[in-house]
């Protein structure tokens, strides 16, 4: 994770996973779910299948703990 970029407040994620079937989606799912605390099956692309911009829905039990690890790690 390296903090967030632009007005919009991306977080940025970067993976050493090649971008050949899938594997550095599933790298930064990966990383995303690690950072926030929630299993990777937790979270799902929702846009961004074959671009370097993703946007990840996330599914938890508690929200406002997810909440607080993202502003934190937007910094």
């Amino acid at each position: 994770m390296r903090g967030s970029y632009g007005d919009d407040r991306q977080l940025v994620v970067a993976v050493t996973a090649q971008p050949v079937g899938g594997a550095a989606t599933d790298a930064v799912i990966a990383a995303v779910a690690d950072a926030l605390g929630v299993r990777p099956a937790r979270i799902r692309l929702v846009t961004g299948h074959t671009s370097r911009s993703k946007l990840l829905a996330v599914d938890a039990d508690d929200e406002s703990a997810v909440r607080a690890r993202l502003e934190s790690l937007l910094g």
